[in-house]
């Protein structure tokens, strides 16, 4: 008999088979998968109760709490569809999404309450306005433990289209207004099932989540990790210290998180400290990686550093950097250490390709650039009411993800840049992704980030953005000479600019965007 594809597959499991277990940590609260899954139900009851209906949209503005996690079950037992929104957007773009997505509810934590009261008179579906650890009152309607306990702790039986939209991520928005990523049931379950396969993670691990839960379940983890049995610990906000505190109090297994997360650990005074020995692995993604802070990773916390790619549109997890035994048989030690700084192999379920600009499959050898794309029951739908956009991004059934990789003979990706990110100096392209990881190879070097700037001999060149490490010292002149000692010359940044910190989006990538922007202000055109 066919059986639709769902994700309240997974919370059911763990109800049925962990039920007693601690299975989400949120400061002071616990509760058991048994508690979670009764929580989950009376959010879905209360929802019905409220008017949702199948694809309604339900927004939640908020942290990283218990509330939200209890959502990527409750919302689609609702039959609705969950919008998480990146908090840290400003105030237009979430109102835009909220009007965009034509959210019916919306859920937000306390502290967000200036922001909703500025945004809700503009929305056209005047939502429902739910708030959480607050009193109703204001711009609230309802507040949110009031609100599930008058809710029934029996399970709906929704009618299940593993097709139809189940969750909703809008993108950050850093080329334009937000786009809403739409993926199925059928998305989300094969996702979770793929990426288990990758990772194999265990029903002992406790993972921590430091990437926000508006980032695409925080790679997926709200789902995987239910699955299994392991245990959710949530943390609100990241900030080094409050993350290591949590790993040392709930023995923290398993940590994902963005490269500048990652840097601010390793480099953090107080890392000794801290016990951090509970940790068995840390996997990098949201952007590249350099090999310096895989090496600093395992040699600082004992740990397997892996390094992970995807996008929102993949669900996300597209390729894991893990090592293949049968590689070890006949390469060298330093390769398969060299490999873990890679983008990755595909995970199961994935087709990955990487095409020239006439679609060609670019030659394994690791040095000739393409466009990576992508194939498989991960993809999302489309984006949301776009239709122009979903034409554009998805040709052939291929997803273009507008990432330039390399692809060596092994099948391992390398990123090079973002299509728009390449420096095209005097007609040599720059991969600003190569002058970064040589840059934090200097031992006074804390993150950077390296950006086209206008030139009038060579049209545009390679400038850098550099914080350095507390108490360091290093001058333009010393990170010259070092990346002259790795670097072809056309690659060495014309100027290096110190600044205290790089702004960052809401899932902490460095936003290239707004740094570029000065050294372009007031020409009307940008050179590639």
């Amino acid at each position: 008999m066919f059986v639709p594809l769902s994700v309240l597959e997974f919370r059911d499991r763990a109800a049925a088979y962990f039920g007693d277990k601690v299975g989400v940590v949120d400061g002071e609260r616990s509760f058991t998968y048994r508690a979670f899954a009764e929580r989950s139900h009376r959010l879905a009851n209360a929802l019905h109760d409220l008017g949702v209906e199948a694809g309604d949209r339900v927004s939640f503005v908020t942290y990283n709490t218990h509330h939200l996690l209890e959502a990527y079950y409750g919302v689609p037992e609702a039959g609705a569809v969950l919008n998480p929104v990146n908090v840290r957007l400003a105030p237009h773009e979430i109102g835009y999404i909220l009007e965009h997505a034509g959210s019916k509810v919306v859920f937000f934590h306390r502290d967000f309450a200036p922001l909703v009261e500025q945004i809700a008179p503009r929305l056209t579906m005047r939502p429902r306005l739910v708030v959480l650890e607050g009193e109703a009152g204001g711009a609230a309607t309802d507040e949110y433990e009031a609100l599930i306990a008058g809710g029934s702790p029996d399970p709906r039986h929704p009618a299940v289209d593993e097709n139809a939209i189940a969750e909703l991520f809008y993108t950050s928005g850093t080329t334009g207004l937000p786009k809403g990523v739409a993926l199925s049931q059928r998305n989300l379950h094969l996702h979770a099932l793929d990426a288990q396969i990758a990772l194999g993670w265990r029903e002992d691990d406790v993972v921590l989540h430091v990437v926000p839960l508006f980032h695409v379940n925080g790679w997926g983890v709200p789902h995987f990790v239910t699955m299994i049995g392991g245990r959710h610990v949530m943390l609100r906000k990241f900030e080094p210290t409050a993350l290591m505190e949590a790993v040392q109090r709930h023995r923290v297994t398993r940590l994902l998180g963005v490269p500048a997360i990652f840097n601010a650990l390793i480099h953090h005074g107080a890392r000794s400290s801290f016990d951090l020995s509970s940790l068995r692995q840390v996997v990098i993604g949201g952007s590249a990686a350099s090999p310096a802070l895989v090496r600093a990773l395992e040699d600082g916390l004992g740990v397997e550093a892996v390094v992970g790619y995807g996008l929102s549109e993949t669900t996300p997890i597209v390729t894991i950097a893990l090592p293949r035994d049968v590689l070890g048989e006949t390469e060298p030690p330093a390769r398969r250490s060299e490999r873990k700084a890679m983008t990755g192999w595909p995970i199961p379920g994935v087709a990955l390709r990487v095409v020239d600009s006439a679609g060609r499959d670019v030659r394994p050898d690791g040095e000739q650039i393409g466009e990576i794309v992508v194939r498989g029951n991960t993809v999302m739908i489309g984006y949301y009411r776009d239709a122009d956009a979903t034409a554009q991004a998805i040709r052939d059934g291929w997803l273009h993800t507008g990432d330039m990789a390399t692809l060596d003979e092994a099948g391992y990706l390398v990123i090079k840049d973002r299509s728009k990110d390449v420096i095209i100096r005097g007609g040599e392209n720059i991969s600003s992704v190569d002058v970064e990881n040589a840059l934090a190879a200097h031992p006074a070097v804390l993150e950077c980030a390296v950006v086209a700037a206008p030139d009038e001999r060579f049209g545009e060149v390679p400038v850098a953005l550099v914080v350095l490490k507390p108490g360091a010292t290093a001058t333009a002149r010393d990170l010259k000479a070092h990346c002259r000692a790795h670097l072809a010359r056309f690659k060495v940044p014309h100027e290096f600019h110190f600044r205290d910190a790089l702004p960052k989006g809401g899932t902490g990538k460095i936003l290239k965007t707004e740094l570029r922007e000065p050294f372009w202000k007031g020409l009307e055109s940008r050179v590639h």
